[in-house]
């Protein structure tokens, strides 16, 4: 019987062998919308222009990223999981990862978060936050920095830390 890890490895491959030989600009542009500068943009002008949920979509926002950043960093040390670029052989990364481990994604921690508070006050861009927010995460394993396995940890991280902000400010 297969173990998950050997699981997580082998839909690693598959998918980043997708990309192996291409031009990756537009999934690097993609996983780029997921470091955080747009979340703060959108914050920050729904509060300045969307009298109704605005002001409470960013304290909401505010709060759940600063409970996650901390949580995250905690994971990633306490897991010390080697990125697949950097543990399995023959595999260069398309993009220089900001750390050095890859449990959880940190990438898709924040966009799922913002999805799951877009989908809260937002309602009617609910698949639009959430197709992102999942595009954002296998953009992160075709790149070569994380695994899927990864992606699902900060998905989980991303939807707890996001139900937990809402219940308190939402």
């Amino acid at each position: 019987m297969k173990s998950l890890t050997k699981y997580d490895t082998d839909l690693f491959y598959r998918l980043y062998k997708l990309t192996q030989k291409r031009d990756c600009r537009s999934i690097v542009w993609l996983s780029k919308t997921g470091d955080g500068y747009l979340y703060l943009v959108i914050g920050m002008l729904l509060w300045a222009f969307e009298p109704e949920h605005g002001e409470l979509f960013l304290y909401t926002a505010l709060m759940a990223y600063a409970l996650e950043l901390p949580i995250y960093v905690l994971l990633k040390k306490m897991f010390k999981r080697p990125r697949p670029c950097d543990f399995l052989m023959n595999l260069t990364a398309h993009v220089t990862p900001s750390d050095k481990f890859s449990l959880p994604s940190g990438h898709t921690a924040a966009a799922t978060l913002m999805a799951c508070i877009v989908a809260h006050y937002y309602p009617p861009f609910t698949l639009l936050a959430y197709s992102w927010a999942a595009l954002i995460g296998l953009s992160r394993v075709l790149l070569g920095v994380h695994y899927p396995s990864d992606v699902v940890a900060g998905s989980l991280l991303g939807v707890t830390i996001a139900t937990l902000s809402i219940s308190i400010l939402g």
